[in-house]
């Protein structure tokens, strides 16, 4: 689950220039001239137009306009900053810091499109584009964080910030903008800078392969099923659903489980062939590393190796040092403590749950030991015997459309949001799937828009997401737009997409981030929405997810799509007492990611084989067999794909201790829907970015720092200090 956050196209290091609005005053008329003219040959230049400050110009450009609007759109960035580096007057905290927040609205509104279209339209000609442009981007960055005259100012109004009489947000992004130029090599010599520079190219372009080879994999493989023979087990609407992926991909009248794991999962769910689960789970977990023109282990090795070289350059000791200093963790160490003391319980549930799975399959005579494509399958017959729950019970309560009403509905009672679908037209889209819904506070005010990309298709990444088209901003005056993109099997016209269980789960997660953007209240738009620590930026949606399990949202949205009736009250009692199940599996197949993630970024310079280390990190982890990672290294996008989770993807445990802790918050007051305690989570983390230090916006909403108790707890483990924690307490939320 990734927040595709601004900046970060093709993998860039984006350090500085968050939030980017032309500095009109400082461009003089035959610039402006220049730039009109460029603008009308470039639909992707031109200014948006329409309601709510404009929105992007779907339809009124063609794939070939992207490579010369991003170059013309970077020339003109570089031009802006030159200015202000330029500018006879003293360095000033506006005529420097807020001049820098005014430059590159140009190359935000086209970096928006390509960043669109590069994560959800990726054909031939868009992967051209990304290849040339990827190095070209990198580059552009490093001019400005290399820019001597820009830092000198950047450096003085720094030097003098206490003599500024600067309000606290005022001060936050000064040292942001101070702190992330350093972090980025602004005090480097001239030859180091000259190396940073090719090592951030090389960088990019090595993430663009990375990505267009995983999704060359995702898009064209997939285990076609031939006969009844081969749907044995598989519920009616999932036979319908894996016929209708055999013909959107040109082979009508079989059925096909697509490479994505919103079609992989339900089918190692449900599937009695145990033989073509082994080969779907195969496939999925082969990504990347088929020994083929889409092979990514010598990519890995090759961008570890650039990564430690550059962490080296700009003074850290590996890369994961330089890469958590600015998180919340700021150190390896402290990250490595948290997933130490979760891993042991987590892996002991695993035990537990293999031993539970096991003794099913020896009562029905299997003969077989349990393996990692057996898991979802006899976890499904433990959770039937344990808690006579069967997810074919629960499926035809899950609708998508339902369950997208019921986000809505949660949106309103904690922050007041109100989501309208704009059907007229007025707002054009880049695919028919997509649909788009204005969003409005409690007062009928105009927040934002909200663009929803449900469905997989060829050229799309999978898995499913968050991303901001233009962050809030009130030196801008201009709304937050914002999309969630996901990897639905579409059906067939009319009929309902039924969900599986963690799918909801994850619908809400990244609906969270949406709501992360949606509630911004910032006056800079570096600091808007998201952009906020990595390990930080996981709280919000996490928390979100756990009012999926509330009561109201169940018993209003979870429909049968038949029926239509309310999901019964005892089979909503037992979802509530099975979130603790199957725990030790989640976590110990994320965990495992988190820490050979971390473990590649602390090997310095040692040159790795990534099959190697993969296998003998797992071992020495007593990783168990029955599991696999969730990630493995050949497709593990988070961190090869661009630098952002890189020797950060512990970032989803460290934000979960808070979002358990806090979700505590509402337990203790009135319930989830406790409008004081929603009224502080707003005011003190959704509204503010990345204005105030997350760790004082945290201590402001909760009155004290999080614990791990609360995490335990979530997940059923024993809690130090204390005892195991009941799986079904608090049941009834």
């Amino acid at each position: 689950m990734i927040v595709r956050l601004r900046g970060e196209m093709a993998g860039l290091l984006l350090v500085a220039l968050g939030g980017c609005a032309t500095n009109s005053a400082k461009t003089d008329s035959s610039a402006a001239a220049r730039k009109e003219t460029t603008a009308a040959m470039n639909p992707l230049l031109a200014p948006w137009q329409g309601p709510w400050g404009g929105v992007p110009p779907f339809g009124k450009f063609k794939v070939s306009d992207l490579k010369p609007a991003l170059e013309a759109a970077m020339a003109e960035n570089l031009a802006e900053v030159d200015r202000i580096a330029a500018d006879p007057a003293a360095p000033s905290f506006d005529n420097t810091i807020v001049a820098m927040e005014r430059t590159g609205k140009a190359l935000d509104r086209a970096g928006a499109i390509y960043g669109i279209y590069t994560s959800t339209m990726s054909d031939a000609e868009v992967q051209a584009i990304e290849t040339e442009m990827s190095p070209k981007l990198a580059e552009f960055n490093d001019k400005i964080v290399q820019n001597s005259r820009l830092f000198a100012r950047i450096a003085a109004v720094y030097e003098a910030r206490a003599r500024l009489g600067l309000n606290a947000e005022q001060q936050r992004l000064l040292w942001l903008d101070y702190t992330n130029f350093v972090r980025a090599g602004a005090k480097l010599d001239d030859a180091k800078k000259k190396r940073l520079g090719e090592l951030n190219q090389q960088l990019a372009a090595l993430y663009t392969r990375f990505s267009q080879n995983v999704l060359a994999e995702e898009s064209t493989q997939m285990v076609l099923l031939d006969s009844e023979a081969d749907l044995a087990g598989l519920p009616a609407p999932l036979r319908e659903s894996a016929a209708a992926a055999a013909a959107s991909h040109g082979k009508p009248g079989k059925w096909a489980v697509i490479n994505t794991r919103s079609s992989v999962d339900p089918f190692l769910t449900w599937s009695t062939r145990r033989d073509l689960r082994e080969k779907v789970w195969r496939m999925f977990t082969s990504r990347g590393d088929n020994g083929d023109a889409h092979d990514n282990n010598q990519i890995v090795a090759d961008v570890l190796k650039l990564r430690a070289e550059r962490a080296t350059l700009l003074g850290y000791q590996t890369h994961a040092h330089w890469h958590l200093e600015d998180q919340m963790a700021k150190t390896p160490e402290r990250a490595i403590e948290l997933m130490e003391a979760v891993w042991k319980p987590a892996v002991a549930r695993v035990r537990e749950e293999v031993a539970d799975m096991q003794a099913i399959a020896d009562k029905e005579h299997a003969a077989i030991r349990i393996a990692p494509w057996d898991y979802h399958f006899y976890s499904e017959k433990v959770r039937k015997a344990k808690y006579d729950l069967d997810e074919n019970d629960l499926k035809p309560y899950l609708q998508l459309e339902k369950l997208r009403e019921g986000m809505f509905w949660v949106a309103g009672q904690l922050f007041g949001l109100r989501f309208t679908l704009v059907s007229d037209g007025s707002i054009p889209v880049y695919h028919p799937d997509v649909r788009v819904w204005e969003v409005t506070d409690a007062q009928g005010h105009h927040v934002g828009l909200w663009y929803f990309d449900p469905y997989a298709r060829a050229g799309k990444t999978s898995g499913a997401w968050m991303n901001e088209y233009r962050r809030q901003s009130r030196v801008d005056d201009v709304p937050v737009i914002v999309s969630n993109n996901a990897n639905f099997v579409k059906g067939k016209p009319g009929e309902a997409i039924l969900i599986s269980w963690d799918d909801a789960r994850t619908l809400f997660h990244e609906f969270g981030h949406a709501l992360h953007g949606l509630n911004s209240n910032v006056t800079y738009s570096s600091l808007a929405g998201t952009a906020v620590p990595r390990d930080y930026v996981e709280f919000p949606s996490q928390l979100v997810e756990r009012w999926l399990y509330t009561r109201p949202v169940l018993d209003r949205f979870a429909l049968h799509y038949q029926s239509g009736q309310p999901m019964p009250p005892e089979l909503v009692q037992k979802v509530v007492r099975t979130e603790k199940f199957k725990q030790g599996y989640i976590t110990v197949e994320y965990l495992a990611s988190a820490l050979v993630d971390m473990k590649l970024h602390l090997a310095g310079a040692t040159p790795i084989d990534p099959r190697r280390f993969e296998r003998e990190t797992l071992s020495s982890l007593g990783m168990p067999s029955e599991i696999v990672m969730r990630h493995r290294i050949p497709h593990f996008g988070h961190i090869f794909s661009g630098d952002g989770y890189s020797a950060g993807y512990y970032s989803y445990l460290w934000s979960d201790t808070l979002s358990a802790d806090a979700y505590e918050a509402f337990l203790e007051g009135a319930g989830p829907y406790d409008k004081a305690v929603a009224q502080r989570l707003r005011d003190d983390v959704f509204s503010v970015g990345n204005k105030v230090d997350p760790a004082d916006g945290y201590r402001a909403f909760r009155g004290r720092d999080p614990s791990i108790g609360a995490l335990m707890r979530k997940r059923g483990f024993p809690v130090p200090g204390g005892g195991a924690v009941s799986s079904d307490q608090k049941a009834t939320h």
